[in-house]
């Protein structure tokens, strides 16, 4: 069948997978975010009857289907409709909730399928693989339970369903309910029954809990809460980090080989995953990424900061294509690693040390700035002097082509600018003026170099006229005032050159792949920031508006959209793309006090 990303996200901090409209598990690593794909069916093209690396639940003589997130949770409902009367609902989790004083989050997948009516058949396709799909692991059976054994994991899938039709692949009826609980290789200590139906229960609990806790806009509310939760999912509850996205090699456009693995996690998006998480009043997941991103940013004494680290704070990230799986509609390759962790991106320095500024100024966290974290981030400071004017690949990782970035520049000036109101805020008056004196002579050289009086705008780079849509980012940062006519003029630029259809594209120039065919979903909500901050308002609104008609019927966004059709392209569930509709909306929606 032709894949799309018209899927949904369940997870919960541990694992995530991605299930298609007709309730099949088609994405899903374990045992975290980054390891082997033990469900592939995304990225592969298989003759009939031979799928690997997918998880269904089919029903004999499926007609149509509903599918839908129970409200406010990341529990996800399917309802298969058979052609002669019958129905089934499945109930997917991935348990996520507060057991015996800490997080229960286990590499677990609870499925509840029921009758709704008629006499419906079901055949249950489990079929895990390692080694991204060139593999099918050993299998055994015990009493109530499948073992599916792998190099370096091992699951057990424990049921009240007939082992039998399981591993024969048979139709079944349905008579009533039956519970697969696919885990760790551990004996359950009660009925699968009533593991799957606690699982879910409290996992829902957990969930409505957690959105009742946001703080979120008056307006957009169901768009933004969705976003939230995703945003959740998208974090390693173990380390903090947050990764770009669940999948790897989904292209950009299609054929284009822009295919990339975006399993990771990016320090360039440090700054806006906080800002959102600010805004949400998601304290606890800010903090645990806060400590990922200043453990990182401890180690800049031994070695440079690299632009993207494993989620485990790992430096590795060796780059390789798998040539077992054909790729997502057959669009190879199929990458796994990053090489981008190799090139050398001057705005990392900036990103880290805004994220980290908040741990001085926000007096809910609990681990609180101190004159021993700002000497560590010092160091990324002198960094961030010393390369300011300095070639680099750019915040969009150009691979092969180095410039002095103006956006690079920029986020060394907010490296010194945070620092010095760092040490004001310390009472450290002698660093104070010294930082601010350093933030000056980068602004100085950027307005000097960066600025075309030719264009009436900034540019992309030193010595080039080219746009980059992170010029729309200079007010948000505070290097210029959104009142400044300067900033004005650049986002009149970008509108004449960088605008297709309705949507931002990163930059229209030829790169190492050709030149970009489709837009950055997050571009477009910054150019929405944009024309809020210069007071067009009613244009954000209604280009706002048109983003969010572009989500997926589950309210999620990949990373790229084609301006003409609409259709995502690029990994999914993406973190920048949903962050960006989170920050859009909260600046955009009417105060509470004034929406009655």
């Amino acid at each position: 069948m032709k894949r799309d990303l018209d899927l949904a996200l369940i997870g919960n901090g541990a694992i995530g997978l991605l299930v298609d409209p007709v309730g099949a598990i088609v994405w899903g690593c374990f045992p975290r975010f980054d390891g082997d794909a033990t469900f592939c069916a995304l990225l592969d093209d298989p003759a009939p009857g031979e799928e690997r690396g997918i998880y269904a639940i089919e029903l004999v003589g499926m007609t149509r289907t509903e599918q839908h997130y129970v409200t406010n949770t990341a529990v996800l409902v399917t309802r298969l409709f058979d052609d002669a009367g019958g129905a089934i609902e499945i109930t997917d989790c991935v348990p996520r909730f507060v057991q015996h004083g800490r997080l229960f989050h286990p590499v677990m997948l609870v499925r509840h399928v029921k009758r709704i009516t008629g006499s419906p058949r079901i055949v249950v396709r489990l079929r895990p693989a390692f080694g991204y799909g060139t593999e099918r692991p050993l299998v055994t059976l015990g009493s109530n339970h499948i073992r599916y054994v792998m190099p370096e994991l091992t699951l057990r899938l424990t049921t009240d369903a007939s082992l039998t039709a399981l591993i024969e692949e048979r139709p079944v009826f349905l008579d009533d309910a039956i519970t697969l609980v696919l885990g760790p290789d551990e004996t359950p200590a009660t009925a699968v029954a009533e593991i799957g139906r606690r699982s879910i229960e409290e996992t829902e609990s957990y969930w409505r809990d957690w959105v009742r806790r946001l703080a979120i806009p008056f307006e957009w509310q169901g768009a933004v809460i969705r976003a939230a939760i995703t945003l959740q999912l998208n974090a390693y509850d173990d380390t903090g980090a947050i990764i770009a996205a669940m999948t790897t090699s989904i292209p950009e456009a299609a054929g284009s080989s822009r295919n990339w693995d975006y399993r990771f996690c990016w320090l360039r998006d440090a700054y806006f995953v906080v800002d959102a998480l600010n805004r949400l009043g998601a304290t606890d997941t800010m903090e645990r990424y806060l400590g990922y991103i200043i453990n990182i940013a401890a180690g800049a004494d031994r070695h440079l900061l690299q632009p993207v680290y494993r989620i485990n704070g790992g430096l590795q990230l060796s780059e390789t294509i798998v040539p077992s799986l054909p790729g997502y509609r057959t669009m190879g390759p199929v990458r796994v690693g990053n090489q981008a962790y190799t090139q050398v991106q001057h705005d990392v320095y900036g990103s880290a040390i805004l994220a980290a500024t908040h741990v001085f100024f926000d007096e809910r966290l609990t681990k609180r700035g101190d004159h021993a974290l700002f000497e560590r981030l010092e160091v990324l400071g002198r960094h961030a002097l010393a390369v300011f004017d300095r070639p680099d690949a750019g915040i969009w990782e150009l691979r092969e082509r180095l410039r002095v970035h103006t956006f690079p520049g920029v986020m060394c000036w907010a490296a010194c600018d945070r620092l010095a109101r760092i040490a004001a805020r310390l009472g450290l008056a002698e660093r104070e003026r010294a930082w601010r004196g350093d933030a000056e002579r980068i602004r100085a050289f950027i307005l000097e170099h960066c600025w075309s009086a030719a264009r009436n705008s900034f540019v992309g780079a030193v010595d080039s006229d080219a746009l980059d849509a992170s010029l729309l980012l200079l007010a948000d940062i505070g290097f210029i005032k959104a009142d400044d006519p300067r900033f004005a003029s650049t986002v009149a630029a970008i509108e004449s050159e960088l605008m297709r259809g309705d949507f931002i594209f990163r930059y229209v120039e030829t790169d190492d792949f050709g030149q970009p065919e489709n837009a950055f979903v997050v571009c477009t909500f910054w150019y929405v920031n944009a024309l809020s901050a210069l007071g067009r308002r009613d244009e954000a609104r209604a280009l706002f508006e048109k983003l969010l008609a572009r989500r997926n019927q589950h309210g999620l966004l990949s990373e790229h959209l084609d301006p003409a059709t609409g259709e995502p392209w690029g990994n999914f569930v993406q973190t920048y793309s949903m962050v960006g509709l989170i920050t859009s909306a909260i600046r955009l929606s009417l105060p509470w006090d004034e929406a009655f």
